[in-house]
């Protein structure tokens, strides 16, 4: 490759005539590939001569070659290979490429060092730590900074790698004790180049200790030293001279980057390895935390708390990332009881003076409120955990202390109290309302832990009426706003005067109608909960109308799922109610999911956004979408008496339908297919319009929708169970089903779980389409034993099962064409040996009928037709019967409780049950529900905490340990227990059309006409019944006699 003509092309791309730009594109584009383009690439790279625009575009082309092609998988063409030579080539000199490179291309070249570092290193790549090695000897700064980069890749590669981690010891004896010294000699001066360099070296500390702690950084020799250059470098005054004076960019200060990830490397060490309260009974590093938290962490309990000191006293500034650290680590102090010790005296100062202030409303918050409600709204009320923020690891610290440690507890509620009241006192203008919204935020992070104790929760009437109520209508938003969050907080309090839950829901209606974003949204989460109250779901029904608009409204301002959780909610419960405007509300619900499906298209120019900011604004459109699909399907559901209705919603949905299957949006396929579920149960019909999306569903899993087959397998099935006019004389439907089956039966990208599912459609194709499909028959039959015929075929109960079931059902369709293909194919022996050695996991009700059902198909066979495999046993042809009959009754009875859980078919119970939505607060049963709440006591200051994480971690090392201990068992005891799943879990939503027939009357007329009509086969059959099954026998005709007398008198009367 002419490194000149490489050169010119690239810099053509930055022509202003687009012509020239395309053309010198497409031919970089036709080099890919091509033998030494690669190496060329990196000669422009590395020369001084090049123009810093041009290098900078070549290494970024170089950077995504590497990223695309240096990994060879099956799907990599074989052009755009790099060949062995051009690799060893490019890892010959990319240190030195590394080492020349400006800044700005130095940092595409780190991420083709880690590519080809984690693909590479160390079979391939057994050189890299010595040329690593000369690099950090160096006595030019900026060689040892790009050996210091270089060693980052390196560990970097080791993070999150389980096993393997010998090369980890080995870096770690080589190149530690080096860095170590560099370290230390860097970190008294105040230059940012040794920042750059401390923060390197703290990185690689830090990957080490991700997932394991070696046994050399575990011995003092190696601890203290670190451990004291971290904490030299917690306490370095940072000289404020020639930084940055706005806090953001100041925060990303090299400097401050290095002190951040200090603090990092002590809070890992602590919380994963040298906190004893953290680790299970038999952790290995239970030694080392003993002397960890006896001889180190009270050092860096000290070193932190002079930083609060200063930063309180407003000496030094600490950087929000600092303080969260900060904060974690204090949470994570008030678990052991030694560094609690430490820690109590000054406790209320750390409440006071630490978490108070980071709770309080601030002038950061004030402007971003202003300047954009939608991002407060995010950051602030809708944010999911943000591990990142010191104001949540300041009421993490704060919670964890009031749960776990009494006295900190009443310091708590002491300031808050103190402050609430200062407030009540203080003449109009001398009021602090951002202090009162501290106080406020601290009450309500506490609301479980006060709610759980009846002695605290009786106060907490009168304190909302005195505290909060007032604040529905204060002059600051941002009190109105938290008004409605402390109400949500406390909505399980069961409320003395009624009148106050009366205040509460009116004050959320009018803040509902704020102009505040903020305000809305919070009013709006608020109302949720009301709910349950039963005047307060009266009163909301006149206005339902009003709430969802308005639910709506916010929802298209804002993404916020949390939002959609409402309005499913309120869809669910007052569904009778909103019917007059169902449609209506369909039709907004359908805008208001294209309108965020539009937003999460590509930008105008094609490119991706893959920063964390624009991947977490995906994330939240994407949860906002679900849940706006899950309440329509909730709409559809509510609505299924109304026909008239649901045809209209049909067709206001087709569009969210075609939208997202014609564009792949994959995160919103379980919906959608939850969505066409709904509409076609619900109908129990397939309109013309609902053929379309079959076709369309058929297109989208052929293309990019194979690996949906469970989500979209009850869609399928409603097709043809609810279209099954069609299904029987349309060929087309028939190939389409048939072709998604053997697709799944037989691709290699899907497990057992996924084949299930292919099973039940193969049944319900055979069930619903009785008599018109025999031509799949024997295929299907080909497609089961492929997997039922080998010994070891199957592994899961549940895909036995559903496979036998298949075969069942192609019994039940055509009993002596599908007993010749079991004979012609020698599966015979084979599928009787499984289906009765499993009858117990046939514990279903529909797993009875279908037995029975297809086993009174095989006595319609004339004995003399029948293989001789079967002949043989023909007698246990009844006896599989009989044993399926005895226990169908409790099938039966385990489904009706099921249902009597579900709710299903009690129409009588709905008032009832209803009050898990309203009414919920009943004076009758609240004695005996405060008898049955225990309170969770304080933990004594002279005991350890061991919290639901830690009990959590035992049981994992419990089950890890019995796992072991069955390694060596003998086999048969291994296969048996795997096998041992139980049984299957009753579907009571599962429809067929087996459920219209009565497996006493089919078997009555089955076995009365073999003995009147083939005594032969009748005499062969019952030769050696027993007393005790002639006797049942004769109880289950009686039975099929009285149920076919009923079912005729019913059929009469209709």
């Amino acid at each position: 490759m002419d490194i000149q003509t490489l050169y010119n092309l690239f810099q053509a791309t930055f022509q202003p005539d687009t012509n020239v730009r395309i053309q010198a594109e497409l031919q970089i584009k036709q080099l890919e590939g091509t033998q030494g383009t690669l190496l060329a690439s990196m000669q422009i790279i590395g020369s001084e001569e090049s123009e810093l625009h041009v290098r900078q575009a070549v290494s970024i082309y170089f950077k995504n070659a590497i990223k695309r092609y240096w990994f060879e998988s099956e799907s990599t063409p074989a052009h755009l290979k790099i060949s062995e030579s051009d690799k060893d080539a490019i890892k010959a000199n990319i240190l030195q490429l590394l080492a020349s490179a400006p800044s700005v291309v130095r940092s595409q070249l780190i991420t083709v060092l880690g590519v080809i570092l984690s693909n590479d290193f160390p079979e391939k790549y057994p050189s890299y730590p010595v040329q690593v090695q000369g690099l950090l000897q160096s006595q030019d700064p900026k060689i040892v900074y790009v050996g210091l980069l270089a060693l980052s890749e390196l560990t970097r590669v080791y993070k999150f790698r389980v096993s393997d981690r010998e090369p980890v010891e080995e870096l770690i004896a080589g190149f530690f004790p080096a860095i170590l010294q560099i370290g230390t000699e860097l970190v008294n001066a105040n230059n940012v180049e040794a920042a750059e360099m401390l923060k390197i070296i703290f990185k690689c500390y830090h990957h080490t200790i991700q997932l394991d702690l070696s046994e050399r950084l575990r011995d003092n020799s190696s601890l203290i030293p670190w451990g004291t250059l971290f904490i030299q470098m917690v306490e370095k005054h940072v000289p404020t001279e020639g930084l940055p004076t706005d806090l953001e960019e100041l925060e990303k200060h090299a400097w401050w980057k290095a002190k951040r990830w200090a603090f990092q490397c002590l809070n890992r060490l602590y919380t994963r390895y040298g906190n004893p309260t953290a680790l299970t009974s038999d952790s290995k590093y239970k030694a080392f935390a003993t002397g960890f938290i006896q001889n180190f962490a009270p050092n860096i309990l000290t070193a932190y708390m002079k930083q609060v000191e200063l930063w309180v006293a407003k000496q030094a500034w600490l950087s929000p990332r600092v303080l969260c650290l900060m904060g974690n680590f204090f949470e994570e102090s008030v678990k052991d009881k030694h560094i609690w010790s430490l820690m109590k005296p000054h406790s209320e100062t750390l409440i006071t003076h630490f978490v108070f202030p980071q709770l309080c409303f601030t002038s950061a918050d004030e402007t971003l409120w202003v300047d954009d409600p939608v991002e407060y709204v995010h950051a602030k009320i809708d944010a999911l955990e943000d591990f990142t923020s010191p104001a949540t690891a300041a009421t993490n610290f704060m919670t964890s202390m009031a749960r776990y440690r009494q006295n900190a507890f009443m310091q708590v509620l002491s300031l808050a109290n103190n402050v609430l009241q200062k407030y009540n006192e203080s003449p109009e203008g001398a009021k602090n309302p951002r202090e009162k919204d501290g106080a406020l935020v601290m009450i309500g992070s506490l609301s479980p832990l006060i709610l759980g104790k009846k002695s605290l929760a009786k106060n907490m009437e009168p304190f909302l009426v005195n505290h909060v109520f007032p604040e529905f209508k204060s002059q600051y938003p941002f009190l109105r706003a938290r008004a409605c969050e402390m109400v949500n907080y406390f909505s399980d309090l069961d409320f003395e005067n009624q009148n106050n839950v009366a205040i509460i829901y009116t004050n959320l209606m009018e803040n509902l109608r704020d102009s505040q974003l903020p305000v809305k949204v919070t009013a709006a989460l608020a109302l949720r909960p009301m709910i349950r109250h039963e005047a307060v779901c009266e009163a909301m029904k006149p206005h339902l109308q009003f709430i969802m608009q308005e639910l709506l409204v916010i929802t298209n301002q804002i993404d916020v799922d949390t939002l959609s959780e409402v309005m499913d909610e309120f869809v669910e419960v007052f569904a009778q109610d909103l019917a007059p405007f169902a449609v209506q509300l369909c039709e907004q619900l359908r805008d208001t999911f294209l309108r965020i499906c539009a937003d999460m298209g590509p930008s105008p120019d094609g490119l991706e956004d893959i920063s964390d900011r624009a991947i977490e604004e995906a994330s939240d459109k994407t949860m906002a979408a679900m849940g706006v699909l899950k309440t329509m399907g909730t709409l559809i559901l509510s609505l299924e008496s109304t026909p008239e209705v649901l045809n209209q919603l049909e067709i206001a949905l087709l569009p969210v339908i075609t939208f997202t299957l014609q564009n792949s949006i994959l995160d919103l396929f379980d919906g959608v297919f939850d969505i066409i579920d709904s509409c076609t149960f619900s109908a129990k019909a397939i309109s013309a319009n609902m053929w379309g999306v079959f076709e369309l569903i058929y297109k989208t899993f052929k293309e990019s929708a194979l690996d949906f087959i469970e989500e979209m397998s009850s869609s399928l099935d409603n097709f043809i169970s609810y279209g099954k006019d069609v299904f029987c004389t349309n060929e087309n439907a028939q190939n389409t089903i048939y072709d998604i089956i053997e697709t799944v039966m037989k691709s290699d990208r899907l497990g057992e779980n996924d084949r299930v599912h292919a099973c039940k459609l193969a049944e319900s194709f055979l069930l619903n389409c009785r008599g018109h499909v025999d031509k799949y028959v024997a295929p299907i039959l080909s497609l089961i034993f492929y997997y039922l015929a080998p010994e070891e075929g199957i592994q899961t109960t549940e895909f036995r099962v559903q496979a036998t079931e298949v075969v069942m059902n192609s019994l039940y369709y055509n009993a002596a064409e599908t007993l010749r293909l079991l004979e012609e194919n020698g599966w015979t022996q084979r599928f009787f040996d499984v289906w009765f050695t499993n009858l117990d996991k046939f514990s279903r009700v529909h797993d009875k009928k279908l037995s029975i059902f297809a086993l009174c198909a095989i006595l319609n066979v004339p004995v003399n037709q029948l293989p001789s495999t079967l002949q043989s046993g023909w007698p246990q042809v009844l006896n599989g019967i009989l044993s399926n009959f005895e226990g169908l009754p409790i099938a039966q009875e385990k489904r009706k409780e099921m249902e009597k859980l579900y709710n299903i078919g009690s129409d009588d119970d709905e008032d009832e049950d209803d009050d898990d939505y309203v009414g919920g607060d009943d004076d009758d049963d609240e004695d005996d529900d405060d008898e049955d709440v225990e309170e969770e006591e304080w933990v004594d200051d002279e005991e350890d905490v061991y919290d639901e994480g830690h009990e959590y971690l035992e049981f994992l090392a419990q089950q890890a340990k019995t796992r072991v201990a069955k390694v060596g068992e003998d086999d048969d005891e291994d296969d048996e227990d795997e096998d041992d799943e139980g049984d299957l879990e009753e579907e009571i939503y599962f429809e067929s059309p087996l459920d219209d027939l009565d497996p006493y009357v089919v078997f009555r007329e089955v076995f009365n006409g073999l003995q009147q009509h083939n005594p032969v086969s009748y005499a062969e059959l019952t030769k050696s019944t027993t007393p005790e099954q002639q006797e049942f026998i004769l109880h289950l005709l009686q039975i099929g006699e009285a149920n076919a007398i009923a079912a005729a008198e019913a059929a009469t009367e209709a």
